[in-house]
């Protein structure tokens, strides 16, 4: 996590990282596009659990309730941000 975090100083994403975390890593900068554009081709559970993330943060919970069922995961009821630390374990 540690390490995530320290890379969010870089001008750009580390290549090695999952596309997960890359999406992750564009949101953190505030680029929310870029963030959508990499997972939403991704056809799996954990880029869809990241795409309704980035939709909940936006505020648009009708596609984030989408994404979280296409994930199998529940609708988020925590914070957003235990739901980020979440996510990032979980990937990492």
């Amino acid at each position: 996590m540690a390490e995530f975090r320290a890379s969010l100083a870089e001008a750009a994403p580390d290549t090695t990282l999952s596309p997960q975390l890359r999406a992750l890593w564009w949101a953190a900068k505030g680029d929310w596009d870029q963030a959508h554009k990499i997972v939403q081709d991704e056809d799996d559970a954990n880029s869809a659990w990241v795409h309704a993330y980035l939709h909940r943060v936006e505020g648009d919970l009708g596609n984030a309730g989408y994404w979280y069922r296409r994930a199998g995961q529940p609708v988020a009821k925590d914070t957003l941000e235990a739901e980020w630390e979440r996510i990032v374990s979980a990937l990492l």
